[in-house]
């Protein structure tokens, strides 16, 4: 199983609008494009949220081939209608984790 974990950190003037659409738009989007099984959104605690709240977006697939397929042919337009969204509204960092147990391969 292969993690693509997206950390956000966005303003606080959108996150209730922002959370809406992550959980009711984007999220389904990415996991429709058949690369992942299954997302979760998390949230950050213990954490300075002076400028805003930080959530991790994860993404679960069943390979690394099904991953770079994802980055390959989807990231670039998804990634592109969040900027056209909420343009620097927001700051992410992406990172691809490998579960190591309990072993789901």
């Amino acid at each position: 199983m292969f993690i693509y974990n997206v950390t956000i950190q966005l303003t606080w003037g959108i996150h209730e609008e922002w959370l809406n659409w992550m959980t009711a738009e984007h999220m389904p989007e990415v996991v429709a494009t058949g690369c992942f099984e299954s997302s979760r959104l998390l949230r950050l605690v213990e954490v300075d949220e002076t400028d805003g709240p930080t959530y991790a977006a994860q993404y679960m697939s069943p390979s690394k081939a099904m991953y770079n397929q994802y980055i390959s042919n989807h990231a670039e337009a998804l990634r592109k209608k969040s900027f056209d969204r909420w343009g620097d509204q927001f700051i992410a960092f992406r990172s691809v984790m490998q579960q190591v147990f309990p072993d789901k391969s």
